[in-house]
């Protein structure tokens, strides 16, 4: 049996990345995934010619200079600038709130005009601490803009009333009186040419990879394989659920495959009323500017997650952080075990978060 410096166990973004940074240090390293793909929630998958983002939509951008440079060594990068829509009951409004939000919805002109109109929604509320989440969107940004474009996206996401919501999953909503559709402010933005999988596969070049591989069917037969291991799974899986499950919301996709050029006019389309099931649109084929006679986009169902579903979204709330404490107590007595990324951390990373906590963990390590 090879002997390795560390196994990692996933090959999403923080584990390839980890894997990469010490292997560029000479160490050993043996990568699994229980999936039969690499690069994690962000595989991409080429079908009729696109890129299907297999698991929702991945847009990079950073400011990070360190990550981009990190990043840029395993694909070029396009220049797809993220600026989607949103559908209230067949009435279309620009993302993120800015001035052709509110020109859409009020009719104004000027910032002086939008402005009024948001503070006198947000005057008539009162002075009272936000007691939910409803309650904080309202003095944040009105009652038109929480009603139409907040209110009925994030009962889908969430699965509860945002009467039920605790105020702090919304700490701010950046409003932005200018006529500028892009919803990022970082530094650089796009898709990686050929897509994630392809940037993942180079980005693992040289590296042991195994798929189709259970952590814990695969250490039976393989104890001390290596000095280290580096866990992206789920920690409360990882001890068996000793203390109870960690709450997540799960997603659902539902593909189609279109016989015409394109289905509509952006890559990301948010529908926010609460009559419609689904939370989004996405087509493929506009993230890398594609063309061709067929299309190919995925609606995107949030659901109730339960043991056993993809986990996507960790549920934060004053109860689930108590229980994350608990297990983050008893993974600080592991010798030879480091927990790392989305599920291993119970916590939400952007993509160039993730990267960078891999960088982090890899100083921590001396590597």
């Amino acid at each position: 049996m090879t002997k390795y410096d560390y196994l990692v166990v996933g090959a999403g973004l923080f584990g390839a990345s980890f894997a990469r940074l010490a292997a560029d240090k000479g160490k050993k390293v043996l990568v699994i995934d229980r999936r039969p793909h690499i690069a994690g929630n962000a595989h991409t998958e080429t079908v009729n010619g696109i890129h299907v983002h297999a698991y929702g939509a991945h847009i990079f951008h950073t400011s990070n200079e360190r990550v981009w440079s990190f990043v840029n060594r395993f694909a070029a990068f396009n220049s797809f600038i993220n600026s989607p829509l949103a559908n209230y009951k067949g009435e279309i409004y620009h993302l993120p709130f800015n001035m052709n939000t509110f020109r859409e919805m009020w009719g104004v002109e000027t910032a002086k005009e939008a402005k009024a109109i948001i503070e006198k929604q947000i005057a008539s509320l009162g002075n009272e601490e936000p007691k939910n989440l409803e309650e904080q969107a309202l003095r944040l940004v009105g009652r038109d803009v929480y009603e139409k474009l907040i209110k009925g996206y994030t009962e889908k996401q969430w699965g509860r009333a945002c009467k039920d919501l605790p105020a702090s999953i919304i700490k701010r909503i950046p409003l932005r009186f200018t006529f500028d559709n892009n919803y990022f402010n970082d530094v650089y933005q796009g898709i990686p040419i050929g897509g994630y999988t392809k940037m993942v596969e180079k980005m693992l070049a040289g590296i042991d990879v195994l798929l189709n591989a259970d952590y814990k069917s695969f250490i039976k037969g393989h104890a001390g394989i290596a000095d280290k291991t580096i866990y992206t799974g789920a920690i409360d899986e990882f001890y068996s659920y000793e203390f109870g499950p960690l709450e997540y919301r799960s997603l659902r996709f539902e593909r189609e495959i279109i016989n015409q050029p394109f289905f509509q006019e952006t890559a990301v389309v948010n529908y926010t009323a609460a009559d419609v099931p689904f939370t989004r649109i996405i087509e493929h084929k506009r993230f890398e500017f594609g063309e061709g006679d067929q299309t190919i986009i995925s609606r995107e169902y949030p659901e109730a997650w339960t043991v056993g579903k993809e986990a996507y979204y960790p549920v934060n709330n004053e109860k689930n952080q108590a229980l994350f404490e608990k297990y983050k107590a008893k993974a600080a007595l592991e010798k030879n075990v480091v927990f790392g990324g989305r599920l291993g951390e119970y916590k939400y990373y952007d993509m160039d978060d993730v990267i960078a906590s891999a960088f982090a963990l890899a100083e921590k390590e001396r590597i």
